[in-house]
């Protein structure tokens, strides 16, 4: 046993001063056993972390952007989502094209509404008015071929 404990305290003091606590930039010295700190430099800046300032200029040119879009709340229809720019690559709502659907219900792009208050209103772009007159005019059309094909029949 007291081998054992001789052979750990050798290990121990042969290795002792590598040590998992030293910094990167710490270097040890041969002829003592103590730490000299090497000093490092961070190659991070504040500009890698909250971007570069915008210029004047940049930022006139965002406000004239932001100004042509509607700037409410956009509402789906069917679920209740309310449209975030942050969530959809920062575009606005307008500037999304005719694939977009609602990331909570699927829904199509013509399923959102303008939010105006505690009012939702429809979009642009033809609603539902389309999808419910073909859908109308599908069904007068079936039965008035119904109709037809029990007479002639």
């Amino acid at each position: 046993m007291k081998s054992v404990i001789a052979a750990i305290l050798s290990f121990v003091l042969l290795f002792g001063g590598a040590s998992a606590f030293t910094t990167p930039g710490a270097a040890r010295s041969s002829t003592s056993s103590t730490l000299v700190s090497v000093p490092t430099r961070s190659s991070t800046s504040l500009n890698m972390v909250f971007g570069k300032k915008k210029s004047a200029a940049q930022k006139a040119e965002e406000e004239a952007k932001a100004a042509q879009f509607w700037q409410g709340e956009w509402v789906c229809k069917d679920c209740g989502y309310i449209y975030n720019r942050a969530e959809c690559a920062g575009m606005y709502f307008e500037e999304q094209g005719p694939g977009f659907r609602c990331p909570q219900c699927s829904g199509p792009r013509r399923r959102y509404a303008k939010k105006v208050g505690d009012v939702v209103g429809t979009t642009l772009d033809g609603g539902d008015a389309p999808i419910l007159i073909f859908s109308f005019g599908g069904v007068i059309a079936t039965i008035i071929f119904g109709i037809w094909a029990v007479e002639n029949l």
